[in-house]
């Protein structure tokens, strides 16, 4: 079921530049380069917008955020649906990766018509966003709460570190 919410460029765009690795990128570049971002309905539930301030630059790895998956999670509101993208960085026995999850965010506590309309118009962001290796619906913190969970998505049983720590 198609709910008619229209994706914003400004969404389409964040996804393009954290799915094109520059391997020109200056220092200054690599440090704006998102990490993490939260997407939501806008107020008049018509458009999917970014979330504003919801988001982790990889120039934050180190000063402001120490754990950027745990800081991840703490950006999730417990009441209500959001999407996010997620640059994972991890190890398998062979390889070190980085791969975008796409996410959909909805706790169980979130109201009836929220997870009703972010449902509806999964598919809209879902079709903007070419290229995803890796989706993972999630309906409560238990879900995220250690980092086995986003790294069996990743990789099963052959991921062996997520975000620098061992698993």
């Amino acid at each position: 079921m198609a709910s008619g919410v229209k994706v914003t460029d400004e969404v389409i765009a964040v996804f393009n530049d954290m799915k094109v690795r520059k391997a020109q990128a200056n220092e200054d570049e690599k440090r704006k380069r998102k990490k993490a971002v939260l997407f939501c309905l806008s107020k008049d539930l018509k458009n999917i917008v970014l979330d504003d301030g919801k988001e982790i630059l990889l120039g934050d790895l180190g000063t402001t955020v120490n754990d950027p998956y745990q800081h991840f999670v703490n950006m999730l509101p417990p009441n209500d649906c959001r999407y996010a993208l997620y640059d994972a960085t991890y190890e398998t026995k062979e390889t070190k990766k980085e791969d975008l999850v796409f996410i959909f965010w909805a706790p169980e506590n979130a109201p009836l018509k929220s997870k009703m309309i972010y449902a509806s118009s999964k598919d809209a962001i879902k079709r903007k966003f070419e290229g995803i290796k890796h989706e993972w619906q999630v309906n409560g913190f238990e879900d995220l709460k250690d980092r086995h969970t986003l790294a069996e998505k990743l990789g099963g049983s052959s991921v062996i570190s997520l975000e620098g720590s061992p698993l």
